[in-house]
């Protein structure tokens, strides 16, 4: 393939811009690479091999504020551009359908990817080195663009498969350790949740360039992609693996569900993975009254103890020490399920679950506010399920809620005006169940505040008490 329009915008030898390109000519020479590699020119070898022998060039000649430069061609920037030619050598390099794969095909697809895992071995170096140079800081931005093709690409060549080569595994290996230097993160499973609670993660982005290719009729089009999916649903585990239940249950119930028992074996695994690190306490819960039937209460004696006590007890076990955000989030997710499904009998988890309770109401939980609002939901249902143990604890929880509203009510920043306004409503309907609870006691101790507190939003919560204990209705009991 022939750069010539690029070629000559190019500065001449012995100036003092040897070597770069201008903005347009850089954009146009990826640009036709681009169309090499997925038009109809990629069927012709020749063409296809002069391109990537190209693309090896034009990384390699091009300064680095340059090649990451965010207006680099007309309509797209140079981090979008370099983002589509990475998908393009993932899928250039990517196994043939299992029935088209004979003879040489696997030995070709090892040679390929040997080959394009060292072109992507030279474009992370260019990031790397990016990230010491004062004068690029769209490095970034093309990382973002790159980091989810050149994954898939490594995950596809690193494992023990027939479409891989000792040289052709060793170099996807190398890229995937390049890959996890340059995006600073220490793991497969840190690059894909984020490395610490505030970072996102790419988890959601290589779902998102995997999905057109895990759908019932495309999925066996490419071998490696099953492996890829599940190898990479494997590495994310609770609680980061929670929000992405309806990216992962789809594909593995698809795997799961075809004639081949190497399929079945794999899309089950996927599922315990599932399992285990999302909705095993929402299972446990529905599980628990077909594995109870032989425990039915006959009236004489206590109640006995069943699968749901010992569980809530573990989990508050958990619970209480807990200081990691996303852990108490996950946590304080499940607790109204089990306090709806024990009822009455939650009793017997009264003191723990009090200190429980009180404990996460005091801690910020971060701009939504999860946690300290499944809390709440819990503290409501506890107090409609138990109401005749509530008056013994009226001190623990008023002060508690009150704290919680003079909390929220003096917040300048952090909490949203939206999770405020959650907050406040839902601690003033506990502070309502909290009267109805203990015969009207919290509307006697709650009578002088308005007149000693100047903050409106504490008054108005106040308020709103002491109007439903008068008489108005109230439906949260």
């Amino acid at each position: 393939m022939e750069l010539d329009s690029a070629r000559e915008a190019r500065p001449q030898e012995g100036s003092s811009l040897s070597g770069e390109w201008s903005r347009s000519a850089l954009g146009q020479a990826f640009s036709k690479i681009l169309h090499c590699l997925t038009g109809q020119e990629a069927r012709l070898g020749k063409a296809r091999d002069a391109a990537l022998k190209d693309l090896g060039a034009l990384i390699e000649d091009t300064e680095c504020d340059k090649l990451f430069e965010g207006s680099g061609a007309p309509l797209r920037g140079m981090p979008e551009i370099l983002g589509q030619v990475a998908k393009a050598l993932e899928k250039y390099a990517a196994p043939l359908k299992e029935e088209d794969s004979r003879g040489e095909g696997h030995n070709q697809v090892a040679a390929k990817a040997t080959e394009v895992g060292l072109l992507f071995h030279k474009l992370l170096g260019k990031v790397e080195a990016s990230k010491n140079s004062l004068v690029c800081p769209e490095w970034k931005t093309s990382l973002r663009h790159l980091a989810g093709p050149i994954y898939i690409f490594a995950i596809t060549h690193s494992l023990e498969q027939p479409w891989t080569s000792p040289r052709s595994r060793e170099v996807a290996r190398e890229v995937l350790t390049l890959l996890l230097q340059v995006t600073e993160c220490g793991s497969v499973a840190g690059f894909l949740r984020g490395e610490n609670e505030d970072e996102k993660g790419r988890f959601t982005t290589i779902m998102g360039l995997l999905k057109p290719d895990l759908n019932k009729e495309s999925w066996k089009n490419n071998p490696a992609i099953k492996h890829v999916f599940s190898w990479t649903l494997q590495q994310v585990t609770r609680p980061w693996l929670n929000q992405h239940l309806e990216r992962i249950l789809p594909p593995s119930l698809l795997i799961s569900d075809d004639y081949q028992t190497e399929n079945k074996i794999l899309g089950v695994q996927c599922l315990h993975h599932i399992v285990l690190n999302v909705v095993v306490l929402l299972c446990l819960l529905d599980l628990f009254p077909v594995l109870e039937k032989a425990q039915q209460w006959k009236g004489d004696g206590a109640r006995p103890t069943t699968h749901c006590d010992e569980v809530l007890q573990l989990v508050l076990t958990h619970m209480e020490p807990e200081h990691r955000l996303l852990l108490r989030r996950t946590y304080a997710r499940h607790l109204p399920a089990f306090v709806k499904r024990l009822g009455i009998l939650t009793v017997r988890h009264m003191k723990r679950l009090e200190r429980v309770i009180t404990g996460y109401l005091e801690i910020y939980d971060g701009p939504e506010e999860e946690a300290r609002l499944k809390i709440l939901e819990t503290l409501k249902l506890l107090m409609q399920h138990t109401w005749p143990r509530i008056s013994c604890r009226l001190v623990v929880l008023l002060k508690a809620l009150l704290k919680l509203i003079c909390d929220v009510a003096r917040d300048p920043n952090l909490t949203p005006e939206p999770v405020k306004s959650a907050l406040l409503q839902e601690a003033t309907d506990c502070l309502i169940l909290l009267d109805h609870c203990t015969q009207g006691q919290v509307k006697g101790l709650l009578a002088n505040i308005p007149q000693s507190c100047d903050d409106t939003k504490v008054v108005n919560c106040i308020r709103k008490v002491q109007q439903v204990s008068e008489g108005a209705p109230f439906d949260g009991t």
